[in-house]
């Protein structure tokens, strides 16, 4: 059985969700200890054990210590079980980040799913359900899959209550994914969403970053959903290229000024148009796993952050020394991943 130190690089939910999604699609059976043990609070939280029991379900698998603020979980999968599934976190926990953790071996498994994720689609330390959507899954569909999200109801943190449902047609064969370059940039444009918020508070964050990042009028749009999907407020600059969609995300929360929504968001967008890489910071450590499980390929990046460094750590694990990593310029790195 394979031990998986829970504290090991970032540290976080990554290293069990990564650890999941690849027993799953090896078989391989895993024991993870000292889970988040570095967080504030340490071991399994809602949205960590949903995830346990998401890939659980998917991959009918025997689990020991699948309890809420548990250190060490053990998983034994048996088979992948495709086909219909709902997954609910039951609190403003990141849905997307329970999708992530069964997408791999849904994409393995030899029948279509369409699997329904109920929590949060919009959360601060996960990528929001708009990313997914048009960042990520292009991306993955490049591989060779055919996989579609559709958003019923947004759900922000601290409220939840969002709902998202995917499809997922798993590839005849796979391709690999090269992002080298990001080709010419076609339009920067920015939308802040705000839920039971004054919509001040959107015009507000647009007129920061739009002043920041040059852009006209027509590229900033404010968005006000019903007061029932709040309060919530995420701004979120969408920087489409030729060969990628980057998405930059920041979200407001109670005592958090709009300025300082809008200065984060420019600072990351202004970075990512700088380096000139095609691959952002967090898409970087998300294509990894879904690459060397399809034809592997190339891409191009900024520095590697903690995340992708763990992700990297993990997958080596379960697959081997399957990624490989070497400086592009002083601003950018090539990761080459070869196919599980």
């Amino acid at each position: 059985m394979i031990v998986i130190d829970g504290s090991q690089g970032e540290g976080g939910g990554q290293v069990l969700r990564t650890s999941l999604a690849l027993s799953l699609v090896t078989g391989a059976p895993f024991r993870a200890e000292k889970i988040r043990a570095g967080r504030a609070k340490p071991g399994l939280l809602r949205q960590h054990l949903t995830a346990v029991r998401a890939a659980a379900a998917v991959g009918d698998a025997e689990v020991d210590g699948a309890d809420l603020g548990s250190l060490a979980i053990a998983f034994r999968p048996r088979r992948v079980v495709a086909g219909a599934h709902t997954f609910a976190v039951g609190s403003a926990g990141s849905a997307v980040l329970v999708f992530q953790t069964v997408l791999p071996a849904l994409l393995r498994a030899r029948e279509a799913s369409s699997v329904v994720f109920e929590g949060g689609t919009h959360n601060p330390m996960a990528p929001p359900f708009d990313f997914v959507e048009r960042t990520f899954l292009p991306l993955v569909s490049r591989t060779g899959a055919r996989v579609t999200a559709r958003l019923d109801r947004p759900g922000f943190y601290p409220a939840g209550g969002g709902r998202f449902r995917v499809t997922i047609d798993p590839p005849h064969a796979a391709a690999p994914l090269d992002l080298v370059g990001r080709g010419a940039i076609g339009r920067v444009r920015a939308r802040a969403v705000v839920a039971g918020l004054p919509l001040h508070v959107a015009h507000r964050e647009l007129h920061l970053v739009g002043e920041a990042l040059d852009l006209g009028r027509d590229d900033r749009e404010a968005v006000e959903l019903d007061a029932a999907y709040g309060p919530g407020n995420a701004l979120m600059v969408e920087i489409a290229s030729e060969h990628v969609t980057e998405i930059v995300t920041a979200f407001g929360e109670k005592g958090r000024r709009a300025e300082a929504v809008a200065e984060e968001v420019a600072r990351h967008a202004a970075a990512y148009l700088a380096h000139g890489a095609p691959v952002g910071e967090h898409l970087a450590d998300q294509l990894l796993v879904p690459m060397a499980l399809a034809g592997g390929g190339v891409f191009r990046t900024g520095p590697l952050s903690r995340h992708a460094l763990t992700q990297i750590d993990v997958m080596r694990a379960f697959l081997g020394d399957l990624v490989g990593v070497e400086p592009a310029n002083d601003r950018t790195v090539v990761v080459r991943v070869t196919p599980a």
